[in-house]
């Protein structure tokens, strides 16, 4: 009897952590390619899509992210996205990709987080420093300098960053798990939500002087 109850429970276990871990929806049909106007679409798989028979190559496609990017902004970066708002065709399919340029001489893409998805990184052009940041109460910085070729993963969900350390232009490829992945920059949510945390709030957290916290709000 104990035998037979244990085994319940561990399946309720296994069962809730699938739902847990399903940031995407699971594809029903072969595609459901998004669309917007609610007068043409068949409500598939929870998403408002177009009729797979009218569905066509374009729904599939994006072009030009073999073009660079201008990246003399503060951050010395620019991230390329081609997620599901770029190629409708990604909807329910799990899967997104993003370019990123970076500046020569410490050229960042700057402390972020993708609350659903984790990302595989390919370096395609220069030298770059990457590395990710465990959770509580460890903290422990798990970081590698990368060259062209190299490969790196970043769990979900994790803090992570990328600076060129090289003296020429970096470019990598990341895939990331899912058609959205979303992006939390730290530096941005911290100093720069609307409204604005109140200073104390940070001046506590960060044990900086409230003219230092300050600034770092006019800045974002």
């Amino acid at each position: 009897m104990k035998g037979a109850c244990f085994l319940q429970v561990f399946n309720l276990i296994v069962l809730a952590s699938s739902f847990a871990f399903a940031y995407d929806p699971s594809p029903l049909q072969e595609f459901c390619v998004a669309i917007t106007d609610t007068n043409n679409g068949v409500f598939l798989n929870g998403k408002l899509c177009k009729d797979p028979k009218l569905a066509t190559a374009n729904d599939f496609f994006f072009s030009g992210l073999n073009i660079p990017k201008n990246t003399s902004n503060s951050v010395g970066s620019v991230v390329t996205p081609v997620n599901v708002d770029q190629i409708p065709g990604l909807n329910t399919l799990g899967i997104s990709l993003v370019r990123i340029d970076y500046a020569p001489n410490g050229g960042l893409n700057a402390p972020h987080i993708h609350p659903r998805a984790t990302e595989i990184l390919l370096v395609l052009e220069g030298v770059l420093y990457v590395g990710f940041v465990t959770s509580s109460p460890n903290n422990r910085l798990i970081a590698k300098t990368l060259y062209p070729g190299d490969v790196f993963v970043f769990p979900i969900g994790l803090i992570h960053f990328q600076q060129n350390v090289g003296k020429t232009n970096a470019v990598a490829f990341a895939g990331l798990s899912s058609q959205n992945p979303g992006v939390i920059a730290i530096a941005n949510a911290v100093f720069g939500s609307n409204p604005l945390i109140k200073a104390d709030v940070l001046t506590r957290a960060f044990q900086l002087s409230n003219k230092i916290v300050k600034y770092q709000q006019s800045r974002f």
